[in-house]
Protein backbone atom coordinates (compact mmCIF):
# COMPACT_ATOMS: atom_id res chain seq x y z
CA UNK A 1 0.00 0.00 0.00
CA UNK A 2 1.27 3.43 -0.94
CA UNK A 3 0.14 6.92 0.15
CA UNK A 4 -1.61 7.52 -3.16
CA UNK A 5 -3.70 4.40 -2.61
CA UNK A 6 -5.20 5.67 0.67
CA UNK A 7 -8.85 6.68 0.58
CA UNK A 8 -11.35 7.61 3.28
CA UNK A 9 -13.65 4.83 4.48
CA UNK A 10 -16.77 4.41 2.33
CA UNK A 11 -19.56 6.68 3.56
CA UNK A 12 -17.32 8.77 5.83
CA UNK A 13 -17.23 11.74 3.45
CA UNK A 14 -20.20 13.33 1.69
CA UNK A 15 -20.17 15.70 -1.20
CA UNK A 16 -20.98 19.29 -0.17
CA UNK A 17 -24.51 20.59 -0.75
CA UNK A 18 -24.45 22.74 -3.91
CA UNK A 19 -27.08 25.39 -3.31
CA UNK A 20 -28.39 27.94 -5.77
CA UNK A 21 -27.80 25.72 -8.84
CA UNK A 22 -31.28 25.60 -10.30
CA UNK A 23 -34.72 24.43 -9.25
CA UNK A 24 -34.14 20.81 -10.25
CA UNK A 25 -31.38 20.45 -7.66
CA UNK A 26 -33.89 20.89 -4.83
CA UNK A 27 -31.78 23.73 -3.40
CA UNK A 28 -32.23 26.38 -6.05
CA UNK A 29 -33.83 29.83 -6.09
CA UNK A 30 -33.61 30.84 -2.41
CA UNK A 31 -30.87 28.24 -1.75
CA UNK A 32 -32.39 26.98 1.51
CA UNK A 33 -32.50 30.47 3.06
CA UNK A 34 -36.25 31.00 3.00
CA UNK A 35 -37.70 34.23 1.69
CA UNK A 36 -36.69 37.79 2.55
CA UNK A 37 -35.27 39.03 5.82
CA UNK A 38 -31.75 39.56 7.12
CA UNK A 39 -30.70 35.91 7.16
CA UNK A 40 -31.78 35.46 3.56
CA UNK A 41 -29.60 38.34 2.42
CA UNK A 42 -26.40 38.09 4.47
CA UNK A 43 -24.76 36.52 7.53
CA UNK A 44 -25.82 37.57 11.04
CA UNK A 45 -23.16 37.51 13.81
CA UNK A 46 -23.69 34.83 16.48
CA UNK A 47 -23.79 37.46 19.23
CA UNK A 48 -26.40 39.64 17.52
CA UNK A 49 -29.61 39.80 19.60
CA UNK A 50 -31.98 41.34 17.08
CA UNK A 51 -31.38 44.95 18.05
CA UNK A 52 -32.08 44.64 21.78
CA UNK A 53 -29.38 45.84 24.17
CA UNK A 54 -26.56 43.27 23.95
CA UNK A 55 -25.73 41.14 26.96
CA UNK A 56 -22.27 42.67 27.24
CA UNK A 57 -23.85 46.09 27.69
CA UNK A 58 -26.75 44.93 29.88
CA UNK A 59 -24.66 43.46 32.69
CA UNK A 60 -23.19 45.81 35.30
CA UNK A 61 -19.54 46.68 35.07
CA UNK A 62 -18.17 44.82 38.07
CA UNK A 63 -14.54 45.47 38.89
CA UNK A 64 -12.98 42.06 39.33
CA UNK A 65 -13.97 39.01 41.33
CA UNK A 66 -13.44 38.10 44.98
CA UNK A 67 -13.51 34.41 45.79
CA UNK A 68 -15.47 33.95 49.03
CA UNK A 69 -13.76 30.61 49.73
CA UNK A 70 -10.21 31.89 49.35
CA UNK A 71 -7.81 30.97 52.17
CA UNK A 72 -5.13 33.63 52.65
CA UNK A 73 -2.16 33.36 54.97
CA UNK A 74 0.08 35.97 56.50
CA UNK A 75 3.62 34.92 55.58
CA UNK A 76 6.50 34.83 58.06
CA UNK A 77 9.98 33.72 57.03
CA UNK A 78 12.33 31.67 59.23
CA UNK A 79 14.91 34.48 59.15
CA UNK A 80 12.40 36.89 60.72
CA UNK A 81 11.94 34.69 63.80
CA UNK A 82 15.28 35.91 65.20
CA UNK A 83 13.67 39.27 66.00
CA UNK A 84 11.02 37.61 68.22
CA UNK A 85 11.99 37.22 71.87
CA UNK A 86 11.31 33.96 73.68
CA UNK A 87 11.52 30.31 72.71
CA UNK A 88 7.79 29.72 72.34
CA UNK A 89 6.48 31.66 69.32
CA UNK A 90 2.78 31.71 68.43
CA UNK A 91 0.43 33.98 66.51
CA UNK A 92 0.18 36.49 69.39
CA UNK A 93 3.96 36.86 69.62
CA UNK A 94 4.26 37.30 65.85
CA UNK A 95 1.58 40.03 65.87
CA UNK A 96 3.24 41.77 68.83
CA UNK A 97 6.55 41.77 66.95
CA UNK A 98 4.83 43.28 63.89
CA UNK A 99 5.62 40.37 61.58
CA UNK A 100 1.99 39.74 60.61
CA UNK A 101 -0.99 42.05 60.28
CA UNK A 102 -4.04 41.91 62.51
CA UNK A 103 -6.18 41.03 59.48
CA UNK A 104 -4.13 37.87 58.82
CA UNK A 105 -6.12 35.26 60.74
CA UNK A 106 -3.96 32.40 59.42
CA UNK A 107 -0.17 32.37 59.48
CA UNK A 108 2.20 30.36 57.30
CA UNK A 109 5.89 29.85 58.03
CA UNK A 110 8.13 30.03 54.95
CA UNK A 111 11.74 28.92 54.57
CA UNK A 112 13.62 32.10 53.58
CA UNK A 113 16.53 32.91 55.91
CA UNK A 114 18.19 30.99 58.74
CA UNK A 115 17.75 30.60 62.49
CA UNK A 116 20.49 29.74 65.00
CA UNK A 117 18.47 28.95 68.15
CA UNK A 118 15.97 26.28 69.13
CA UNK A 119 12.42 27.63 69.13
CA UNK A 120 8.95 26.14 69.25
CA UNK A 121 6.78 27.72 66.58
CA UNK A 122 2.98 27.41 66.51
CA UNK A 123 1.50 28.38 63.10
CA UNK A 124 -1.39 27.31 60.88
CA UNK A 125 0.74 26.11 57.94
CA UNK A 126 4.43 25.53 57.30
CA UNK A 127 6.53 24.86 54.22
CA UNK A 128 8.78 21.81 54.09
CA UNK A 129 11.98 23.88 53.93
CA UNK A 130 10.94 25.97 56.95
CA UNK A 131 10.17 22.84 58.98
CA UNK A 132 13.57 21.37 58.05
CA UNK A 133 15.44 24.55 59.11
CA UNK A 134 13.64 24.83 62.47
CA UNK A 135 14.21 21.16 63.28
CA UNK A 136 17.87 21.37 62.17
CA UNK A 137 18.34 24.16 64.74
CA UNK A 138 16.86 21.89 67.44
CA UNK A 139 13.37 23.41 67.50
CA UNK A 140 9.82 22.20 66.87
CA UNK A 141 6.96 23.26 64.64
CA UNK A 142 3.38 22.77 65.76
CA UNK A 143 0.51 23.30 63.32
CA UNK A 144 -2.60 24.95 64.68
CA UNK A 145 -6.10 24.23 63.45
CA UNK A 146 -7.66 27.05 61.47
CA UNK A 147 -10.37 28.96 63.33
CA UNK A 148 -13.88 28.60 61.89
Amino acid sequence: MKPHDLKPAPGSRRNPKRVGRGESSGHGKTAGRGTKGTRARHQVPEWFEGGQMPLTRRVPKLKGFRNPKRVSYGAVNVGELASVKGDDIGPEELRAAGLVHKRDRLIKLLGDGDIDRAVTVRVHAVSASARAKIEAAGGRVETLEAPR
